[in-house]
């Protein structure tokens, strides 16, 4: 004597996850992230802090920029979230650009002047460090006269 044959109720692990295909009935999508939009905000903050060591805000800025302009492509896109991350990484990077080029000009126009050429021969003749020490006060003196 056979059993008669009755549909297979779902048991409750199989309905929770989605029956026999393991897929959960309306999970969300995986979440996506957008790694260029993180790395821009990262090398921004950094651009922005290390502006005045002209290198180091010259290089974070620019590589913020880069990646924050691919971040903002692939947010447009629709490929990756996070746009406003990206466009914030790569606005601290051109703010950490334009730091150092400030920074840069200003370095550049003090080596020029007159008061650092007579800092300069002052050092040279001292011979003492006290002697260095008062070129180096009446240098920081004469500088914004």
């Amino acid at each position: 004597m056979s059993m008669p044959s009755y549909p297979q109720q779902p048991n409750a692990d199989q309905a929770q996850y989605g029956g026999q295909y393991g897929a959960p009935y309306g999970a969300p999508e995986p979440a996506r992230s957008n790694g260029f939009a993180v790395t821009a905000l990262v090398l921004g903050l950094i651009a922005c802090l290390f502006f005045w060591t002209v290198f180091g805000g010259f290089l974070f800025g620019l590589l913020a920029l880069i990646f924050g302009i691919l971040g903002t492509l692939r947010a447009r896109q629709g490929r990756a979230p996070r746009k406003g991350m990206a466009i914030a990484g790569l606005v601290l990077g051109v703010l950490g650009l334009i730091g150092s080029v400030i920074v840069l000009i200003f370095a550049i126009s003090v080596v020029d002047s007159d008061a650092y050429k007579d800092f300069e021969s002052c050092v040279d003749k001292a011979v003492t460090q006290a002697e260095q020490d008062r070129c180096a006060e009446d240098f920081g003196e004469n500088l914004f006269k």
